[in-house]
């Protein structure tokens, strides 16, 4: 016969209720070498269950991109340590890798320095049935070049003229496109800079440019507000993305994608709402800027 097991030695029957009608229960635990009990916040365990409701939802939209073809073009902007790369990472999770390419593309090669500017982007596009999402893309010409100094300001002034032009062919030729500015704020993005810096598992995403972000902040606000105010077109607009809470920036923008985009067994409209506190429209984030850009300390990233 096996050991008995003292009542105190179990593990109580603990009912978590998360939100009306949903609960999660922890069953009975034996106290052993390989059970241990651990406690997890409501919010954290909210959090967990919504995105895998939504990652279940994304699997649906990609069974469903393949069967009709549908293209599908995700970009993500934003500031150094604005969560982009973990946003990318949620959406891509559980997606079959052979429909899905994360495109992250390193500084252009000399070749490459003389080519059209789009040129290097261009074999990165979407085929029937794929998704695609950029890791940063073609809108570094608008920030990160011209203030870091690697563009020519005539080559910045075209590029703004052209981008609209670039994007409205590849909407126009069948592409869904999703243009995505992640916001941080400066406070924020100084933190996640120092945990950076202590954790041995982001030490990889340290770089030289990281350590001007925050000393070139302003002029980084200035090239966001031009970006906006040439490149946000009804045709393709921008989604700005609030993310000094990151859970609800993956949230809310996994929910932006899924509700703008038709696919079999889709969750009732109701589920798939949005923050306005945290999705706000290129026009409504030009506005804004418009009137505090002479007040930095209002400004977001």
């Amino acid at each position: 016969m096996g050991k008995k097991v003292k009542k105190n030695e179990l593990v109580k029957t603990v009912d978590i209720k998360l939100q009306e009608g949903t609960a999660l229960r922890f069953k009975d635990v034996k106290k052993d070498n390989d059970n241990l009990p651990v406690w997890v916040s409501k919010s954290a365990l909210a959090y967990e269950i919504e995105l895998k409701k939504l990652q279940a939802e994304l699997m649906k939209l990609q069974l469903d991109m393949k069967k009709n073809g549908t293209r599908v073009l995700a970009i993500f902007e934003g500031r150094d340590a604005a969560g982009k790369g973990g946003t990318i990472k949620r959406i891509t999770a559980f997606l079959n890798p052979r429909n899905t390419k994360v495109v992250a593309l390193a500084a252009p090669s000399d070749k490459e320095v003389t080519q059209w500017f789009f040129q290097r982007y261009v074999p990165h596009l979407p085929a029937a049935g794929e998704l695609v999402l950029f890791d940063r893309s073609w809108y570094n010409r608008a920030m990160v070049e011209p203030v870091m100094g690697f563009c020519t300001d005539e080559q910045h002034k075209r590029f703004l003229k052209d981008v609209p032009l670039f994007e409205e062919m590849l909407v126009k030729d069948g592409i869904k496109l999703f243009k995505f500015y992640f916001s941080v704020s400066k406070e924020e993005q100084a933190k996640r800079f120092e945990a950076r810096k202590t954790d041995i598992l982001k030490q990889y995403k340290l770089s030289p440019v990281d350590n001007l972000a925050q000393k070139y902040w302003d002029q980084y606000t200035v090239k966001k507000f031009q970006m906006l105010n040439e490149s946000n077109r009804s045709i393709s607009p921008w989604t700005i993305i609030r993310s000094d809470n990151k859970k609800t920036a993956r949230l809310n923008c996994i929910k932006h994608i899924l509700s703008n985009l038709e696919y079999e067994k889709k969750l009732p409209e109701e589920e798939l709402q949005i923050d306005p506190k945290v999705v706000i429209s290129g026009i409504e984030e030009i506005k804004h800027m418009e009137k505090n850009l002479f007040e930095p300390e209002l400004l977001r990233g």
